[in-house]
């Protein structure tokens, strides 16, 4: 039971990861616009003083807005196709009508009850407008729940056909008719029950709140202690596009979240300062900070006549994080070689958030460098206090580097290049680097041995689900015992694997869309 739990919250993690991996598109977008329009740097760049570019920059910003106020409706797709195990576009497009038909079931019922509050004045009333209908204001989790719901049904009922006359009411057609009266009972129950839920997760914000740097630090250790487990996602995400990352009215609409406040304030030149609930996304700072001071400790310790091997490793691994955010190479070297350096990166990833609450820093840069520049450049030092984040990061870099070459050597722990050998775990080796490259290239995949990845898993037979998220893959299989890491890791490039129950993750970096493609094509699956 144990392991089937674990099982179902890492596919709803995964889940959530795919509208989660587009909004900061929106984001970026939003940005980009907010670049044409800025007074500041019009000031500084005369020729973006026209009504073609400013007019540009107006449309964007206000376009991509529009999603940050429908993000039930995204989630609810999104999460109906991740959690969907076949014909995902039926999921995705049934949950679309389930969203539809649960909108005006609630809001008739809370007609005829009688307790549909004044249009006008939605505001403290617990009520919202949602594509123009007025029901509880239930957010995100309004398409959290409707997605997993139409997953549900989805998968339960998909392969139904009929024979005859009613052959044309199978498949996704009957995923919908029985929908239909699940979904209205559903807006019905909630009607009744959601009040109360909403006062807990209040409560819960609150205790937040109150708890201070303390719930600071805890929620940035604990979004990175969870990485292994893969549900690192149920940590950040509520805050990000929930109440429980702040609330804040902007321009006369009410935002949730501390990235769905971020991206309206950016869109709003009337903000002067952005709000404080930006450090919920401030989690970027050890990634572009902190790791390159891990690696560069574990370069210094290593043996002299290992580094120049490891070079071509950890500068890759080092820049990746630091550019693009991407972080699990490092950290699964931590994990398999000295667990407690992961801890401290854990540890330490918590305090700078606290740090950067406590200089009151704005900027936020949750993907690396680049959307450092994007998200915060445009928007001026006073805004974002830019420079803060900066000085922030360089302390992470120093502070990493001592401790983590402290503990290495006072511990003895074998990081990459201290043993004559060579690590068993790795990040990437050089062949590996360029192949990468090639793929992003040419989008070649002949670099990977998908026979070789089946066989190492204990064969077709032992594989019962594939998937993956961003880096890894995820499967489940009959027999464990059966997959061998060796073969993994040593001979088809795999950074990682884990293990728990019928759950294994093998860790590949960037490529593992190539690599998941090429592992369905091997077992003859449509993904």
């Amino acid at each position: 039971m144990k392991e089937k739990i674990m099982s179902t919250m890492q596919a709803f993690s995964k889940a959530m990861f795919m509208p989660v991996l587009i909004l900061p598109i929106a984001g970026l977008l939003i940005a980009v616009g907010n670049v044409f329009t800025n007074a500041r740097l019009i000031e500084i760049l005369p020729f973006l003083d026209n009504p073609v570019t400013k007019g540009f920059g107006a449309i964007l910003s206000g376009a991509l807005v529009a999603i940050l106020n429908n993000l039930g409706l995204i989630f609810c797709a999104g999460i109906a196709v991740g959690l969907a195990k076949k014909k995902k576009a039926e999921s995705g497009f049934t949950a679309v009508l389930a969203f539809l038909v649960f909108i005006n079931a609630m809001n008739k019922f809370m007609d005829l009850r009688g307790i549909l509050a004044d249009p006008a004045a939605l505001r403290g009333t617990g009520q919202a407008m949602v594509l123009g209908i007025q029901v509880l204001d239930m957010g995100v989790f309004l398409g959290i729940i409707l997605g997993c719901v139409t997953a549900f049904v989805h998968n339960r009922f998909i392969d139904t056909e009929f024979n005859n006359a009613f052959q044309i009411y199978g498949g996704a057609r009957f995923v919908f008719i029985v929908l239909i009266p699940v979904i209205i009972a559903l807006a019905v129950v909630l009607t009744f029950i959601w009040p109360v839920i909403q006062a807990g997760i209040d409560q819960v914000g609150l205790f937040i709140n109150k708890a201070g740097n303390f719930g600071i630090f805890l929620y940035g250790a604990l979004e990175r202690l969870l990485i292994p487990t893969g549900l690192h996602h149920l940590v950040y995400t509520p805050f990000l596009y929930t109440k429980l990352g702040g609330t804040a009215e902007i321009a006369g609409q009410v935002y949730e979240g501390c990235r769905n406040i971020y991206y309206a304030e950016m869109a709003d030149p009337a903000v002067a300062v952005l709000s404080s609930s930006v450090v919920w996304d401030a989690r970027g700072l050890s990634k572009m900070f902190g790791l390159v001071g891990a690696c560069l400790a574990m370069y210094h310790t290593a043996r002299p006549e290992n580094r120049s091997k490891i070079k071509a490793i950890l500068i890759p691994a080092a820049f990746t994080s630091f550019i693009a955010g991407v972080t699990e190479p490092i950290e699964f070297s931590f994990l398999f070689t000295a667990p407690i350096l992961f801890v401290a990166h854990a540890l330490l990833s918590g305090l700078g958030m606290v740090v950067f609450n406590l200089l009151g820093c704005r900027a936020i840069g949750p993907n690396g460098f680049i959307d450092f520049l994007l998200y915060n450049l445009p928007l001026g030092i006073a805004k974002t206090h830019w420079p803060t984040y900066l000085l922030i990061g360089i302390g992470e870099f120093v502070i990493y580097y001592l401790l983590f070459r402290f503990m290495i050597t006072k511990f003895h722990l074998k990081t990459l290049g201290r043993e004559s050998e060579g690590m068993e775990m790795k990040l990437h080796t050089k062949a590996e680097y360029k192949e990468k490259q090639e793929s992003k290239k040419g989008g070649k995949d002949d670099g990977i041995n998908a026979a070789l990845i089946v066989e190492a898993l204990g064969g077709a037979d032992n594989i019962l689900k594939v998937d993956n998220c961003f880096t890894r893959l995820r499967l489940v299989v009959k027999d464990s015992a059966l997959v061998q890491d060796d073969v993994l890791k040593q001979k088809t490039g795999a950074a990682g694997v884990m293990k728990k129950g019928e759950t294994v993750q093998v860790v590949y970096g960037l490529h593992i869309n190539q690599v998941r493609q090429a592992v369905d094509k091997e077992l003859g699956l449509d993904q």
